[in-house]
């Protein structure tokens, strides 16, 4: 993460744009701070990533609210711009046309000049970076897979349109001072699963979603009445799932790892963590 963070604070001031790749089920937990200090009045293009895993509805209430906070600038800063994309697997081909168009459009290059627009692209682990790129690229340049930090160093790539696209590795920042934050970031799968505490961070994930989307739990786990805590929702989830120990004890283990992964497969429903509220 140091050498990461080093190598974006050499990178950013040569970029004319930058895109920041967020989880749309979450997306205030997934801004990076160091990213937000780094670009400052540099134009953006938030592109929130497994949208079709979260909820569409807040989804459509995050795009707005990301646009209307990042264009509430001085009108001595004209050119600041933010916009925000949806990004979902049924929505590909429209984000390999649209992006390098708004890339061009907020670069802002005088006439005539004789270099390309640069833009990297920026967001914290297993966020969907590699996807976002792999798709305005065209074909398969960076690994993809579901777990952090695949992506190893900085990889650049010159789309069709001319724009020179730089990919870099997931970065946390250093100290996550909101418990809060951190749980969200371990459930949605922005932390090494070696990392985290799998029992408390799924039972964190099931108080919210008990009170976020309790129809969701019902529906998905076969329950006739909603349970009152997210203990109580591991344990039934343990007993449906034959996640037993020897004398039919529930290995919680087990419970917290089912319910996380369906979570993040999208199997409970299409969810978001987090509204602009």
């Amino acid at each position: 993460m140091a050498q990461a963070r080093r190598a974006l604070a050499t990178a950013f001031p040569s970029q004319d744009v930058v895109i920041e790749v967020l989880d749309a089920r979450m997306p205030y937990t997934s801004s990076n701070p160091i990213v937000t200090a780094l670009r400052k009045l540099k134009p953006c293009i938030k592109i929130l990533s497994k949208a079709d895993l979260a909820d569409p509805e807040v989804t459509k209430a995050w795009v707005r609210h990301l646009e209307t906070q990042g264009n509430a600038s001085p009108a001595s800063l004209p050119s600041y711009r933010v916009v925000a994309i949806a990004s979902s697997i049924d929505r590909f081909a429209e984000l390999k046309n649209r992006v390098p168009e708004l890339c061009k459009r907020l670069a802002a290059l005088p006439p005539g000049a004789r270099r390309t627009v640069r833009v990297i692209v920026v967001g914290i682990p297993n966020v969907g970076k590699s996807t976002i790129i792999n798709v305005l690229l065209g074909r398969k340049v960076a690994k993809v897979r579901d777990e952090p930090a695949v992506t190893k160093m900085q990889q650049q790539v010159t789309l069709a349109s001319g724009i020179t696209l730089s990919d870099n590795p997931g970065l946390l920042w250093p100290k996550i001072s909101d418990p809060e934050v951190g749980l969200r970031l371990a459930f949605g799968g922005a932390i090494s699963e070696a990392a985290i505490d799998y029992e408390a961070v799924a039972r964190y994930g099931a108080e919210l979603l008990l009170q976020r989307y309790p129809k969701l739990v019902l529906t998905r786990y076969k329950l006739k009445e909603l349970p009152a805590t997210g203990d109580e929702l591991l344990t039934e989830i343990g007993r449906r799932r034959g996640c037993l120990r020897n004398g039919s004890v529930v290995d919680m283990h087990k419970a917290a790892d089912v319910l996380i992964h369906d979570f993040r497969s999208g199997a409970i429903g299409r969810i978001s963590l987090e509204t602009p509220a």
